[in-house]
């Protein structure tokens, strides 16, 4: 789905995050991750199925992109969680939808 240019873009991202990860407080890693996310979710839905882009419109875009769990880190675990559990069902409704 992502043409070289995307997956390039999203390749230098994680890896200077993971770069810039080393001199960061440790609450910055699950804000990287989510950011790089939101960019493969950003550069997928215009060609993903219509279930796909409303993930990627709804319970991804729900955590808000600059939390940082320094503060209400039990809300912001309760967020992470709950969007791990919409992907699962999104996972789920997607790799077990009938083919026939």
């Amino acid at each position: 789905m992502l043409d070289e240019d995307q997956a390039l873009e999203l390749l230098a991202y994680l890896v200077t995050a993971a770069r810039t990860q080393v001199d960061e407080a440790a609450e910055y890693g699950p804000l990287r991750l989510l950011t790089a996310a939101r960019r493969l979710g950003a550069a997928i839905a215009p060609k993903a199925s219509t279930a796909t882009a409303e993930f990627v419109a709804g319970p991804l875009s729900a955590v808000p992109e600059l939390a940082v769990p320094r503060d209400g880190r039990a809300e912001y675990t309760a967020a992470l969680d709950e969007l791990c559990r919409a992907l699962a069902g999104h996972l789920a409704g997607h790799f077990t939808r009938d083919t026939s």
